[in-house]
């Protein structure tokens, strides 16, 4: 069978469930896993065909999509920031927005840099400036954040020891080095009880990074099926009535753990950037910034000690 003749079979069968522009997306994506073919290879060949056992695997990628299993899980595999990552049942696929919070967390770096190389102060001191990813999943923050920043170590924890791994893989993967470690962020009263050959007693960070969980029960009437059914309630959802349980605690812990001036980064619950604001406030928390993503949601937070 041609492949412009499976196209068209393979838009109509999924049609029903999902709009054809996405539709489409899903079948150069895999035509380009799978076969290595883009869009103008396909355009450029017409009569470029299926073998009878790419047709069967085909067709078992349209049953699954089917059952709005989401085609990152499918192909297993994702990109963030300009890299690859491994993405399973086990940790949360990468969105657009946490891209946002990498982005505002490496061109403050920059400025940083540029402004030390000037000889003007900064709020870093020395070459090996640390970075801290709490509730790193697949590991997409904390290797964007390694592959983009020079001199820096870069920590990351998590409380699924499956995440862990899969991050483990993907750091391999980007050829960076990265510190993991499983805990649960819940339990600890200082980060100091972190210790490992990886994680030295003490170290202070000068920046800490969250993307905790911060659904709210109350919204699942709003998320997607597919993210519903697939991906790990764990690091998605929270009690309604303790919603930012997760921040207050990562909160406490940086204003013992950061280094003077060190900076907090979070991805917040677009629903609740007021009462993170105050949240932070009341903590003592300086510069706080509530940054909006590309959809106008109120959706990333900094602040400083």
């Amino acid at each position: 069978m041609r492949i412009k003749e499976y196209r068209s079979h393979f838009i109509q069968e999924l049609s029903p469930i999902y709009d054809e522009a996405e539709v489409e997306s899903f079948f150069y994506l895999i035509l380009e896993d799978k076969r290595k073919l883009k869009r103008i290879d396909l355009a450029l060949q017409n009569d470029l065909g299926f073998s009878e056992n790419e047709i069967q695997n085909w067709n078992i990628i349209v049953e699954q999509l089917q059952q709005e299993i989401p085609i990152q899980y499918i192909l297993g595999e994702t990109n963030f920031y300009g890299l690859n990552f491994e993405v399973n049942e086990n940790v949360l696929i990468p969105r657009p927005e946490t891209e946002e919070l990498v982005d505002w967390i490496i061109e403050s770096q920059k400025l940083e840099v540029q402004s030390r190389s000037l000889g003007k102060k900064t709020d870093f001191i020395g070459e090996n400036w640390r970075v801290l990813d709490i509730g790193t999943g697949s590991g997409c923050i904390a290797i964007s954040l390694a592959k983009n920043l020079q001199n820096f170590q870069v920590f990351a924890i998590d409380i699924s020891e499956k995440a862990i791994v899969t991050a483990e893989r993907n750091a391999d993967k980007n050829n960076v080095s990265i510190h993991f470690i499983k805990t649960d962020i819940l339990k600890l009263i200082n980060l100091d009880e972190l210790q490992t050959s990886s994680f030295p007693v003490s170290i202070k960070y000068d920046i800490i990074v969250s993307n905790p969980p911060y659904v709210r029960n109350l919204e699942k009437a709003e998320i997607k099926k597919n993210v519903l059914d697939n991906e790990p309630h764990l690091a998605l959802f929270v009690d309604d009535n303790d919603a930012l349980i997760f921040y207050k605690k990562i909160a406490e812990l940086a204003l013992k753990n950061l280094s003077k001036k060190g900076k907090l980064y979070f991805e917040i619950n677009q629903y609740l950037g007021k009462e993170t604001v105050e949240l932070l406030t009341k903590m003592n928390f300086k510069n706080i910034e509530l940054r909006k993503d590309i959809y106008g949601n109120d959706r990333m937070i900094r602040c400083e000690i």
